[in-house]
């Protein structure tokens, strides 16, 4: 349950422009009804009734044919859109006059590289070359590997070892994330014998010697409760060529007596690149706070390694790096807003941490140790800035001067050499990946994101204001929209948000758009309670039992649109997905009249029973009593 869904929302509009156009200006026949079955349960006294039980059986006939019935209806409602097929080519249009799309940059030595589709692709390939003027080299195509008749494969992640000689990746099909992981040789271009299932949670990294690190699920009996998928996962270490079957594991529940771990908790071992320690983390789901233990890779000896604790759960920290004998860490203990603290590995205590970048109004939002400097991406007032910080005790924050004000994101750097690349972007342009030179002190764009004709139209603009909720507080609200509207309230609106897990809406722009913009529509983002937008304060006031926080915000941020004229409820929809979607659940529950039209995308709307569910063990820390 954790946003894919962000990442899809980011990459295309086409298929929110259309939905709202049916749903704002069709009157439609009612959908096909499903049965009522009512099976009822008592929680704490409560009975409460649950009409479509037997929909949890996604095989059964009966389900089948209502699906099938709901696709057909959406299908003949969609087809019956006025100038659907306009906006649709418009779409295609702008959506590809770039020549490819590139993300998830990787350094490693010399190296780049990276996930890149094609104007006319439909799935990322993985390509690497030396330095970002070097000879572009194609090693990963999904679409060669073989895969079920109708289906396709999909690269999860990748990692490069620290010589170059080899590159772990993971692939599933279908977009399911089932992944396997595999490992190609760079210096034949194919893959070898290793080939690992259960690889979901992957995580791979290098030791120097060229054995790899990686995470695996448990392999379940076939009449094993869903629930069992992610426990019991263990963290190990595999020898190239051999089988992995046999492979040691290094952490995992029931393993290390000074390891204490729950069944649900599933660990991540990494070796940084050039460093001569292992890093062990416990990872409690969905949690944003982690345990960390530290231990030597001289002394790596299986279920024996002896694992030093250096962080708790207790400790608040959510991300980690390191440089040398320094482990730093961001953490939120004390500070709202995040500060970043450094350990030594050698004599490991974060008690005696020192601090590196202090707590300030910006939200720390992370962090990546090259070899002259941590840098440090912060979000101030919805855009971002970045700073670097030299490894040396007592050193300063020192600010680092951007092309223009966006977004950093992608944040990567390699140990083993100075400076740090990133990708920059902004409400009204697509951006792309930059590159600090520690020498010259100077941000240059890499190249390596071609540019297209929409990426930056200069008829958009944005605005950001302050936006009163139910309790008084002051919700950001980012509004995008052509130059020169009218604010008449006639403007067709979206009005997005998420609110979970602490994740922060920061800005973004897909040519795809366009036709929205065009058409005189406004895409509205409500930064609400239970994000990240103002640190873990704004988190935790919309959690649990602040939850209501969530949708009260969105209500408020609609009733503002429509009080300023932007629009009017008629003409005003709300978009969400996964946790996001009881921003957009309870919002029209609670205040059906207010909106013209819901997008609620795989949404997260009843969790009564998600525990039963196999993604719903991992969700467990953050979401008894109340979503995250």
């Amino acid at each position: 349950m954790m946003p894919s869904f962000l990442a899809d929302l980011r990459r295309g509009f086409a298929g929110v422009t259309l939905l709202c156009c049916a749903a704002l200006a069709l009157a439609q026949a009612a959908p096909p009804a499903a049965p009522v079955k009512n099976v009822t349960d008592t929680y704490f006294g409560a009975s409460v009734a649950d009409p479509y039980r037997y929909m949890e059986d996604m095989k059964a006939p009966e389900v089948v044919d209502w699906m099938k019935a709901q696709a057909d209806h959406t299908r003949a409602t969609l087809s019956k859109i006025p100038q659907r097929d306009a906006v649709l080519e418009e779409v295609t249009t702008f959506g590809n006059a770039a020549a490819s799309r590139v993300t998830s940059v990787q350094l490693t030595g010399e190296n780049v590289y990276y996930l890149k589709r094609n104007a006319d692709e439909n799935i990322p390939k993985l390509y690497v070359r030396e330095g970002f003027a070097g000879k572009e080299r194609l090693l990963i195509d999904p679409d060669k590997v073989p895969a079920p008749e109708g289906k396709h494969n999909a690269i999860d992640y990748f990692a490069a070892s620290p010589d170059n000689k080899y590159v772990a990746y993971g692939i599933s099909i279908g977009g399911s994330e089932e992944s396997v992981l595999h490992v190609i040789d760079m210096a034949t271009g194919k893959d070898t014998s290793d080939v690992i299932d259960r690889a979901n949670f992957g995580s791979p990294s290098w030791l120097a010697d060229g054995r790899l690190l990686y995470n695996r699920l448990q392999k379940l009996a076939p009449n094993a409760p869903v629930t069992e998928k992610y426990v019991n996962s263990r963290a190990y270490v595999h020898t190239l060529g051999t089988n992995p079957d046999d492979d040691v594991p290094l952490l995992g529940a029931g393993l290390a007596p000074a390891v204490a771990m729950e069944p649900g908790e599933y660990p991540i071992v990494a070796n940084p690149i050039g460093s001569k320690y292992l890093i062990g983390l416990v990872i409690n789901g969905v949690q944003n706070e982690f345990k960390l233990y530290v231990s030597s890779v001289a002394s790596m000896a299986g279920d024996k390694t002896p694992w030093v604790k250096v962080v708790d759960n207790a400790d608040e920290v959510t991300a980690f790096d390191v440089m040398g004998d320094s482990l730093y860490l961001l953490t939120h203990k004390n500070a709202s807003r995040f500060k970043v603290m450094r350990a030594s590995l050698s004599k490991p205590d974060f008690a005696a941490a020192a601090l590196v970048v202090p707590p300030s109004e910006a939200v720390v939002t992370g962090i990546a140790a090259a070899h002259d400097a941590l840098y440090v991406r912060r979000m101030n007032g919805g855009v971002s800035d970045f700073l670097k910080v030299g490894h040396a005790p007592g050193a300063k924050p020192a600010l680092i001067k951007l092309p223009y004000p966006g977004d950093v994101d992608g944040l990567t750097t390699d140990a083993r050499r100075a400076g740090a690349v990133f990708n920059l972007g902004g409400w009204t342009r697509f951006g792309g990946y930059f590159a600090y030179d520690a020498k010259s002190g100077k941000v240059t764009d890499t190249g390596i994101q071609p540019q297209g004709k929409y990426d930056n139209p200069p008829n958009l603009v944005s605005t950001e204001v302050k936006v009163k909720a139910k309790d008084g507080t002051l919700v950001p609200l980012s509004i995008v929209h052509k130059k020169g509207i009218k604010l008449d309230g006639s403007n067709p609106t979206i009005l997005y948000g998420y609110g979970a897990y602490g994740i922060s809406t920061t800005p973004f722009y897909r040519p795809t758009f366009l036709p929205w913009f065009n058409r005189g529509g406004v895409f509205a983002v409500a930064h609400v309670r239970g994000g990240g937008e103002y640190g873990e304060d704004w988190h935790k006031a919309g959690y649990k039992l602040t939850k209501a926080n969530t949708w009260n915000d969105a209500i408020a941020c609609a009733q503002w649109l429509v009080a300023h004229k932007y629009t009017s409820s008629p003409k005003l929809a709300i978009m969400g997905g996964s946790a996001g979607g009881i921003f957009v659940g309870r919002s029209i529950t609670e205040r059906p009249e207010l909106f013209g039209a819901a997008i609620d995308e795989v949404p997260v709307s009843d969790t009564l029973r998600a525990e039963f569910s196999s993604n719903g063990v991992p969700n467990i820390p953050v979401s008894r009593g109340c979503w995250r």
